[in-house]
């Protein structure tokens, strides 16, 4: 299906989800309106001729400086049609928060924890939002264009006691 009549479809059946579309090299992306993102995923995903049953991708991303900062972007993928699309969603910057694609794709879950972790990207639904790559008493959310750049080892297993005993890395 071209994206012309992809978007005209999407259009009828949901005539007030999109804020905008682009085409860029062959894939088409959908700027969609938070309180329309689920309806128009699960339509996207539940429709026969459609058919986008793969979540390949979400990530968030961060635009400082840009009204609303935050984007959680989505690439969906009919590998029965060979269509790919890409879903944005806009959040502002107080108070980033989307609604959770993991009931509808359950491999949703690690790549919203992902995005809430480094960009402080609340899912609104999900079942067990926390910090997946970062330790649970890190402060604050390191993606972020205006989180501080230090050069801070993070305390793993293999080198907590050298960092909690203060002592320089062997090579010093």
């Amino acid at each position: 299906m071209d994206h012309q009549s992809l978007l005209a479809r999407i259009t009828a059946q949901l005539p007030d989800a999109l804020i905008e579309s682009a085409e860029f090299r062959g894939d088409l992306s959908l700027v969609v309106r938070p309180e329309r993102y689920l309806e128009l995923a699960r339509w996207l995903r539940d429709e026969p001729d459609l058919g986008y049953t793969f979540l390949e991708n979400l990530c968030g991303v961060d635009y400082l400086g840009r009204d609303p900062r935050f984007e959680v972007v989505v690439h969906l993928v009919s590998m029965q049609h060979l269509h790919r699309v890409c879903l944005k969603l806009r959040l502002p910057e107080a108070e980033p928060h989307a609604p959770s694609l993991t009931a509808l794709f359950p491999t949703a879950n690690y790549q919203e924890r992902e995005a809430y972790d480094l960009l402080g990207i609340s899912f609104d639904g999900h079942p067990s939002l926390r910090r997946i790559l970062l330790p649970d008493d890190w402060v604050g959310h390191p993606q972020r264009k205006d989180h501080p750049l230090v050069e801070e080892e993070i305390a793993f297993s293999f080198n907590q006691e050298r960092i909690y005993a203060h002592k320089p890395f062997a090579n010093e």
